[in-house]
């Protein structure tokens, strides 16, 4: 799936991955490679994520059930807990950099398109 920030007009995904079942969601991107640019992992439900176990910093998003961004952390590094988001229906995964390029903030919107 695409996911674009209405906000900014920007796409933040061109090829987003879906973790929605209890397993998908506790892995996420352990064991796997770095995200490439236009790539990205949504989880949900998620109100919080984990890099213990990986390699590399990611970008995250946290959503409310509008696709509002209530939460969103740059860099993110290895072998870190974020804070828990009450209100988030689920967790946008990026490569590290994209929402600073994009200039992605809490405050904007977000959509995803099959």
């Amino acid at each position: 799936m695409i996911v674009f920030n209405l906000t900014r007009g920007r796409v933040l995904a061109e090829r987003a991955d879906r973790a929605e079942t209890f397993t998908s969601r506790l892995i996420g991107l352990l064991g796997r490679r770095p995200l490439a640019d236009g790539e990205g992992l949504w989880i949900s439900p998620c109100r919080g994520v984990h890099s213990i176990g990986m390699r590399y910093s990611i970008d995250v998003l946290f959503l409310d059930g509008q696709g509002k961004v209530i939460g969103a952390i740059q860099g993110f590094p290895p072998m870190r807990l974020t804070g828990i988001f009450r209100e988030a229906k689920g967790a946008l995964e990026l490569p590290d950099g994209v929402l600073r390029r994009t200039e992605t903030a809490c405050g904007d919107f977000v959509e995803f398109r099959e």
